[in-house]
């Protein structure tokens, strides 16, 4: 349980704790909270989290970086989740991803520069559906020294603002070599690369849709081998899905909390909501969820802290806890009333941004059904 903590753990989440409501809270009092923040303030919370020791927890130990644990990491997310903070992202510096283990030439062009912010890197992994769509998923075909990239990527996430994309294809086999998915990091400015289109989500996150029109890309550029492209993909993915479930066990926290607040305040029909039967067994549920989502998220921390692979567990987590922020969010939304569904309400962006994190880092039914096949079929976990 997060009571159970060692206690530099517990100092690092009362000095984030700290950060957020003696620092951050004044800081964006004046901004627009719809608005870009700007630079000078993102600097100045990139500066003050780099003297608090929170900047490289993200970033390995080989660059300068302090490479925190999954149950630092945890604690972390949970915190500022928690704190409801517009400039909590920019606390912590990039990690490396996929790049971790680049070497040589990739990792001086890529990996270097990511992790110093000078370059800025997304993922294009979805594939595009419905009319329009190509035959196949995005395919590369060897052609001496480079691949020839064709297809579309959707749902590109930082794709307008990325220096160069870490693209997933399915290499042709050939005489030349073997085929399979790969890894291609693929700059913006790549001949035959363009964006298709840009959109944003509900939750105000920016996406793009790719296009590669026989684009011609260098071997040199290759993330590994051949037939690593999926392995590469899913390296870290037990580490995203618990940032979610950390994230979405946060913000439930602070959901709960300001609802606490709203409930025992006045009412305009007399006395307080709280004294109310039926908002008391509504409000009993969101703290009773709570409280076993964060059980959950805690215990499969340890997990990961152990060496454990807990891929099943970390699928599971995330699942739980951000379903239950759901939950959470649309009880709250139900007893403040109608002033929490007007825009700019914290209530209405968090139900907004809750419904995203069902979808992020692997949908809740697809998550299911990949513990279901790991219990089934590989007797994997401890579910």
């Amino acid at each position: 349980m997060p009571e159970s903590i060692p206690s530099d753990l517990i100092a690092l989440r009362d000095r984030i704790h700290a950060f957020v409501e003696g620092e951050l809270r004044p800081l964006e009092a004046d901004l627009d909270i719809d608005a870009l923040v700007p630079a000078e303030v993102r600097q100045i919370v990139r500066e003050r989290s780099k003297e608090l020791g929170l900047f490289g927890m993200t970033q390995p130990k080989s660059v300068g970086g302090t490479e925190a644990g999954p149950l630092a990491m945890v604690v972390a997310r949970e915190t500022l989740a928690a704190g409801n903070s517009t400039l909590t992202r920019f606390i912590f510096g990039p990690g490396p991803g996929m790049l971790a283990r680049a070497d040589g030439d990739l990792r001086a062009r890529y990996l270097d520069p990511v992790l110093r912010g000078e370059l800025s890197g997304a993922f294009a992994f979805t594939e595009p559906s419905g009319p329009g769509a190509p035959d196949r998923p995005t395919w590369a075909k060897r052609d001496g020294d480079d691949f020839i990239v064709t297809g579309k990527k959707a749902f590109v996430t930082g794709g307008a603002t990325a220096d160069f994309y870490q693209v997933i294809v399915n290499v042709d086999e050939d005489a030349s070599g073997p085929g399979g998915t790969a890894v291609l990091l693929i700059d913006r400015d790549a001949p035959g690369v363009s964006i298709e289109r840009a959109f944003q989500s509900m939750e105000g996150g920016g996406h793009v849709e790719l296009r590669f029109d026989g684009a011609r890309i260098s071997k040199a550029n290759l993330l590994g081998k051949v037939g690593e492209g999926m392995p590469r993909a899913m390296g870290n993915i037990n580490e995203e899905r618990i940032e979610v479930a950390a994230s979405a066990c946060g913000m439930a926290m602070w959901t709960v909390e300001h609802l606490t607040r709203h409930i025992t305040g006045g009412h305009r029909a007399g006395g307080r909501l709280s004294d109310r039967e039926g908002v008391r067994l509504r409000y009993s549920d969101l703290r009773i969820e709570t409280y076993v989502a964060r059980a959950m998220l805690y215990r499969t921390a340890r997990l990961l802290e152990s060496g454990d692979d807990a891929i099943n567990e970390a699928a599971a987590t995330k699942v739980f806890c951000t379903e239950v922020l759901g939950r959470v969010v649309d009880g709250a939304v139900q007893l403040v009333g109608g002033q929490a569904l007007i825009v700019g309400h914290p209530f209405e962006r968090l139900y907004r941004r809750a419904r995203s994190m069902r979808l992020t880092g692997g949908a809740s039914d697809i998550l299911r059904l990949n513990v279901a096949r790991g219990i089934i079929e590989f007797n994997a976990g401890r579910l």
